[in-house]
């Protein structure tokens, strides 16, 4: 795997360090870490977004979703099954627990979670403030007034 060195681009750009922690991060995941449990990120609409996670043999009861600050973790913790005695042949279906953790942008806030025919749902929104949506300027035909000089001090 190669790395890069970003070191020259944040030189010279201010509050940015979270992304330069956030491509740390990528890079030092592996390949298994990054395969259970499975899961899509889906775009429902302009602003609605949908993590679907493959959770098969879990109950409500074994996973738990927390969000804080920018990054929203969810934890499944496997129950082991002492009432089923049965000797396994073969076990295609994980029950291992896993962490998965998802940053989520400055205006992504995530509204419910449900659990449905083992399928993790979790619904998150995109809520862009006010300040950060385009407005319109209105174009007049006479110029700006210009600022009043209350002291003049070039005598």
């Amino acid at each position: 795997m190669r790395t890069f060195d970003l070191s020259p681009l944040f030189r010279s750009t201010v509050g940015f360090d979270h992304l330069a922690r956030m491509l740390d991060a990528a890079a030092r995941l592996d390949d298994q870490t990054v395969s259970y449990p499975p899961y899509n990120i889906e775009k429902l609409d302009e602003d609605h977004y949908r993590i679907t996670m493959a959770v098969a043999g879990f109950a409500e009861g074994d996973l738990e979703l927390t969000a804080q600050g920018q990054t929203l973790v969810i934890t499944g913790r496997a129950q082991k099954d002492e009432a089923n005695t049965a000797q396994l042949l073969h076990r295609g279906i994980a029950g291992r627990s896993f962490e998965r953790r998802f940053e989520l942008a400055e205006t992504i806030r995530v509204t419910g979670a449900s659990l449905v025919n083992g399928l993790l749902h979790v619904d998150l929104v995109r809520e862009v403030p006010e300040a950060m949506k385009p407005r319109t300027i209105a174009i007049t035909g006479k110029p700006a007034e210009q600022p009043k000089v209350i002291e003049n001090k070039a005598a």
